[in-house]
């Protein structure tokens, strides 16, 4: 499958201290073509999702290594990688790109928790689309620094004028600061991340957001 011009922009990104999940194999948890697996999803994923406009990118602010650093997707789990793929309607290699068993990460499943209740076209990312961590500990979170933000920044805004949202989703100050600072008349709306102490927040003002769109019943 030939990836998509950008998701080759992103597989071509390297920082120090940082795993590009498109381009590079963890040593211990990694099949031997995880990276090509990853970026083949990938691109499937913004194939499909570019034919229609999308109602929103939801944004978080940089890959975990519980999540996106194995599976590729933003704010996506082992967990919930076929979930993903069900709701664009994609085919995805029969096993996951990591060995051993599948890992699960808090953020991922509050999300995902509320994502499937939700029928609207939302797509998935991060300021930052790799997975930064500390010096000498790969599984480690970081923030990422304001050189790795200009490049996700610039990213963003691609991919922005590539799915054409009605709205960004910023999940968190520090993405809600970022899209503002690269859209202009694009609605961007804050929304509390659902770490530390936020879920309830975050899961309430999503459903405000979606009310109208969210299953009857479901979020029970």
């Amino acid at each position: 499958m030939k990836l998509h011009p950008f998701v080759e922009a992103v597989s071509s990104l390297q920082f120090e201290n940082c795993f590009n999940p498109y381009s590079d194999r963890c040593e211990l948890h990694d099949r031997r073509d995880a990276p090509r697996r990853r970026a083949a999803a990938l691109s499937a994923l913004l194939r499909c999702a570019s034919e229609k406009p999308v109602d929103a990118i939801w944004i978080g602010r940089d890959l975990g290594y519980r999540g996106g650093r194995r599976t590729g997707l933003a704010l996506t789990d082992d967990v919930h990688m076929s979930q993903h793929a069900k709701r664009w309607d994609i085919d995805l290699a029969p096993e996951r790109p990591t060995v051993g068993d599948a890992v699960a990460e808090r953020t991922a499943a509050v999300i995902w928790g509320m994502l499937e209740h939700i029928d609207a076209r939302i797509f998935l990312w991060n300021v930052f689309p790799l997975h930064p961590h500390e010096s000498g500990d790969p599984f480690t979170n970081r923030q990422h620094n304001a050189r790795e933000r200009r490049a996700g920044e610039e990213l963003l805004q691609q991919l922005i004028v590539l799915l054409r949202p009605s709205r960004i989703i910023a999940i968190g100050n520090d993405a809600a600061a970022a899209a503002h600072r690269i859209t202009d008349g694009l609605p961007v709306i804050c929304v509390r991340h659902p770490s530390y102490g936020g879920q309830t927040q975050f899961q309430g003002q999503i459903t405000d957001l979606y009310g109208h769109s969210i299953k009857t019943g479901s979020l029970c």
